[in-house]
């Protein structure tokens, strides 16, 4: 049994006010501000086949609808994800989340995020048939031989780009792949398996423990294995198109009859490493490269930490994680997972109190610089607010989230003050001195 669990969608309503305030001023940013050339598109992305045509692939706005999901296994083991399409113009990531296998793995947890680009088709079809393939092989048992549960992982994938082979086969299409990076979480090691540029860290301790290497054309073994295969890497892509040089899918790009699938230009083997489990583990994050293009390995272990001691609930972690990500200017889409083991931080009444007093300095702040700012004559907008605030020496905000983490609180205090004073010349122009 792969266990119940529960799925919602969301939009934070401040988050439609700060895009409501900002649109004009993030569109011509983003748009005017960026250059049409081939290096400028999202990460995984192709450059148009068309002479002279590339395609945006962002929104006049961004699409900010979350998808959650929160479950649990019976051995300990708490998870949530959280998914948003962001600037992107179409929503490519998928996920899985089994934190409880069954039968004889009842003990056993996959999670993966798939991060597809050039459409949606290939990662959808990892997130429903990967696992499977993996299972499949008959290497993964319940006795866990390390060497054997490796090789299944590995066979499985080769296995999974060749049935996706076959459907392009079928279907006629070439183009489209997807990154990978999953997790199998055993009673006694953590599998981590990377094909691309989406990346899982292991947090233990309070630090960053194992973190998967990323798989870039310009990194000198993939480099020389694109290259053998009579390939090269132009504006740090694989033949100046494709920002990855591991994927499932991409069949243009591993047509070398005269090579074995994992020496192609761009390879379907994903790297994989057995980490042993401890009782110091705290928790793992599984994310896309929407994720990891803002913030470092260590900031996010920081930043969920200490969220972590002030949410009850992980859903509510991976958002502020994905907005987060969106304030720091993500422009792909975002997808998170966050696995918990026993060992992760709990919540605390002395981070709680800490956390309302730093929310209470920054509605004083704001107050103080709205006040400063009406003197001026005008009502001050949003972005002159976040401006002067930016300036700010504030102490005690979130590690690995700085200011950008407590847009929520800022923004909340703002209209707060823009209420007020609205009422306030309401009131002194219904009052009689006024006339």
């Amino acid at each position: 049994m792969r266990t119940s669990r529960k799925g919602s969608v969301e939009m934070p309503a401040f988050v439609r006010q700060l895009v409501k305030e900002t649109e004009k001023r993030v569109t011509s940013f983003f748009k005017g501000g960026r250059g049409g050339g081939a290096s400028e598109l999202a990460e995984g992305e192709e450059v148009g086949e068309e002479e002279g045509v590339i395609p945006s692939p962002y929104l006049e706005r961004p699409v900010l609808d979350k998808y959650t999901e929160v479950g649990s296994s019976s051995w300990g083991l708490t998870y949530a994800l959280a998914s948003m399409q962001g600037w992107r113009a179409h929503m490519e990531d998928f996920h899985n989340c089994f934190p409880q296998l069954g039968g004889e793995l009842a003990h056993w947890g996959f999670f993966a995020v798939y991060d597809g680009h050039a459409g949606s088709t290939v990662a959808q079809q990892c997130s429903r048939n990967l696992l499977d393939h993996i299972l499949g092989t008959g290497k993964v048992r319940a006795e866990e031989d390390m060497e054997q549960v490796t090789e299944g992982i590995r066979e499985g994938f080769f296995l999974m780009d060749k049935h996706l082979h076959a459907m392009a086969c079928r279907e006629g299409w070439e183009r489209g792949g997807t990154t990978v990076v999953s997790t199998l979480i055993t009673p006694r090691h953590i599998y981590f398996a990377n094909c691309g540029d989406s990346r899982a860290i292991l947090c233990r301790a309070g630090g960053v423990a194992f973190s998967t290497e990323d798989h870039k054309p310009f990194s000198p073994g993939e480099r020389e294995r694109i290259e053998g295969a009579g390939g090269s890497v132009t504006l740090q892509r694989v033949n100046g198109s494709l920002a990855v040089s591991r994927a499932l899918g991409d069949f243009s790009y591993k047509a070398a009859e005269w090579r074995p699938a994992s020496e192609q230009m761009v390879s379907p083997e994903p790297e994989i490493s057995a980490v042993g489990r401890s009782p110091v583990d705290e928790f793992i994050v599984l994310a896309c490269d929407g994720v990891w293009d803002t913030v470092s390995n260590d900031e996010l272990c920081a930043f969920v930490r200490n969220r972590l001691q002030v949410c009850t609930d992980l859903r509510d972690v991976c958002s502020q994680v994905i907005e987060l990500c969106l304030y720091k200017g993500s422009l792909d889409n975002i997808s998170i997972i966050l696995v918990c083991f026993p060992g992760a931080p709990q919540l605390s009444h002395e981070a709680l109190h800490h956390e309302a007093e730093l929310e209470d300095l920054l509605e004083s702040k704001v107050a103080e610089i709205f006040e400063e700012l009406s003197g001026r004559g005008d009502e001050p907008d949003l972005l002159s607010v976040l401006t002067v605030l930016a300036s700010t020496v504030i102490p005690g905000l979130p590690p690995g989230g700085g200011l950008q983490s407590k847009r929520n609180c800022i923004i909340s205090s703002y209209y707060q003050q823009k209420e007020a004073r609205k009422a306030r010349l309401s009131q002194e122009l219904d009052s009689p001195d006024s006339t």
